[in-house]
């Protein structure tokens, strides 16, 4: 009897733990069917993909060209290496600024009756070189075969040499008589000198000229400093 009873017990043991097993792999084909398994796949995928576009916009962002030219410009500039229209533009022009003396060789010289006043000739030497030129002092004047130049009236000195542009003319009057005097010797030829700017003799070729008929001169004759207009000259 006793036996039974331990028998019976261990049969219900049993069958109960059969039934408890049976459940539990009923409660997981279950769950299992009841909810899919996520695709881990697709999920790191897309983690991937929204991780990665910030990242490449920051590394694709363009660069400003603009900047850099302008640091470019600014670097040309402070390193001297600017437009080529610039090369030269401090350089002073030497043929606005060239200057030479008067002489024979870059000037024409003439010599003509003028009415007023009475008993004078007027001298003017226009430049015809491409230099500027200065005239200084008086015109060294030779009357034919004379030993010695014409006097020189220094009441007619100038404040300022007469320099002349290309073009341009200096102008001296001859006074023939000379005081109150009459001029009583004829002349027919007349030789014109220039002065250097040391005052020390004559510089470059002499112009040879013939004088206008009936010219007359004696020992008081003069001749005045060049002068820039022929007005001042014929003052003398």
């Amino acid at each position: 009897m006793r036996n039974l009873r331990f028998r019976s017990a261990a049969t219900a043991t049993t069958t109960a733990l059969v039934a408890a097993l049976a459940l539990t792999a009923c409660g997981q084909s279950d769950a299992v069917g009841a909810a899919s398994k996520p695709d881990t796949t697709t999920a790191s995928t897309a983690s991937t993909a929204s991780t990665s576009t910030p990242k490449d916009e920051a590394t694709e962002k363009p660069q400003d060209s603009t900047g850099e030219n302008a640091q470019t410009a600014s670097n040309n500039s402070s390193s001297g290496k600017g437009s080529s229209s610039n090369k030269g533009a401090d350089k002073p022009s030497d043929k606005s600024n060239a200057r030479t003396t008067c002489t024979g060789d870059n000037t024409k010289v003439t010599v003509t009756n003028v009415t007023r006043p009475i008993n004078h000739l007027l001298v003017t030497a226009t430049n015809t070189g491409s230099k500027n030129c200065d005239a200084y002092y008086a015109p060294l004047l030779g009357f034919d075969d004379a030993q010695s130049v014409t006097q020189i009236n220094e009441d007619s000195q100038p404040q300022a040499v007469v320099t002349l542009s290309p073009g341009q003319s200096a102008y001296a009057s001859i006074a023939l008589g000379g005081g109150d005097g009459s001029p009583t010797t004829a002349a027919y030829k007349l030789s014109v000198s220039f002065s250097g700017r040391d005052n020390q003799g004559s510089v470059g070729s002499v112009a040879n000229l013939t004088l206008p008929k009936g010219t007359k001169t004696n020992n008081d004759t003069s001749v005045s400093y060049w002068q820039a207009t022929m007005a001042d000259a014929l003052t003398w």
